[in-house]
């Protein structure tokens, strides 16, 4: 059999932040709905609502000296290191986000210069050939630039990429809107390096989807729903119930169609790593692909799940999940050489993507 180039994780990386916030912070805050109406119910009432939905206990906040550049620096040199490769033979250095470096009690959008090129800059490498852009996909940001770090390596335009998730959303979400205690802070980080290999390995396939025409604007930015807010800042908004009822219809059979792809059958699949956006609507899904398999139960440790601790830090949640399985920090879940593993994600856009990988 000839030798073909494959797409292979050398290295990963994590950042989550020491800021522990949990659901209790949110007893004190005066929540509205989205006409502005104050919502009337206790806030324990609330809360304990919120928790059986997302199954979030708590979740974490970066520091006020840290930016979301500073996030991705951090995770990035613990891939680096993980993976012993030299940053100066990087290619590519790829960001996910959406909000770029927003400052603590301020919350403007700082893009310019991207974030890719101030972790290049914090990561020190002199090569001008190492190209750094950032990716703004919504929450699939992050496997999505994986799906493009492939295309570079498999056309042979490149040998090395750096593809970083980082997102500091507790600093853009509305303290007036309930589905501020969702979000979180984190970033995740691999290194990206093609192989030759007679027996395929590392991605096998990918598959993504984006639907704007009549789902583009299910996340969105607007004004505190609080009327009295004293400033003319605007929040990270979504209406839940429908991109809810998005995800549970269009992820399943884009994962279905990318395993397909993939020559690979469901019961090959040891691990499914989901965006960890909301505890239910991810089993939901899961059940769901499982089905269209004709599978009823979901096995046992199929699906890791880091949400009720960690939140739901958009593009960060895979790299994170990816690189805490790595570690061996989460209990019942690990990856052995010749493992076959899916990662997918939803989110604004609306956009859809998802990855099959082989352990090598």
């Amino acid at each position: 059999m000839d030798k073909r180039i494959y797409t292979v994780i050398k290295g990963t990386g994590s950042y989550i932040p020491d800021k522990v916030i949990k659901n209790d912070f949110f007893l004190k805050n005066k929540f509205f709905d989205k006409n502005g109406k104050p919502i009337d119910k206790p806030n324990e009432e609330i809360i304990a609502k919120f928790m059986e939905i997302t199954e979030i206990e708590e979740r974490r906040y970066v520091e006020d000296q840290h930016n979301t550049s500073d996030l991705g620096y951090f995770s990035a040199l613990k891939a680096i290191e993980n993976s012993g490769i030299n940053p100066e033979e990087l290619d590519y250095i790829i960001v996910a986000h959406n909000f770029g470096d927003v400052y603590a009690g301020d919350h403007k959008t700082d893009i310019v210069p991207s974030i890719a090129a101030r972790v290049k800059h914090k990561l020190g490498i002199k090569n001008p050939d190492t190209v750094a852009y950032d990716l703004p996909f919504g929450c699939p940001g992050w496997l999505q630039g994986l799906i493009h770090a492939d295309y570079f390596i498999k056309s042979g335009d490149s040998k090395r990429a750096l593809v970083i998730g980082a997102e500091t959303l507790s600093r853009v979400c509305d303290p007036h809107d309930i589905d501020s205690m969702i979000y979180s802070d984190g970033a995740g980080a691999v290194i990206l390096e093609g192989v030759e290999s007679e027996e395929p390995v590392g991605i096998l396939s990918h598959k993504t989807r984006s639907d704007t025409l009549e789902h583009y604007n299910l996340l969105w930015m607007e004004k505190s729903y609080n009327p009295d807010y004293p400033k003319d800042d605007i929040f990270l908004k979504m209406n839940g119930r429908r991109v809810y009822e998005y995800a549970i219809s269009t992820v399943p059979p884009l994962v279905k169609a990318c395993i397909e792809k993939a020559g690979v059958g469901i019961t090959d699949i040891r691990k499914v790593l989901i965006h960890q956006a909301n505890g239910k609507m991810d089993h939901v899904i899961m059940q769901k692909i499982l089905r269209l398999f004709g599978i009823r139960e979901t096995p046992e440790f199929l699906m890791p799940m880091t949400i009720s601790r960690l939140g739901n830090n958009s593009v960060a949640t895979l790299p994170v999940l990816l690189d805490l399985i790595k570690a061996e920090k989460l209990e019942n879940h690990r990856l052995d050489s010749g493992d076959h593993y899916l990662m997918a994600s939803v989110g604004a856009g609306m956009n859809i993507n998802a990855i099959i990988y082989r352990v090598p």
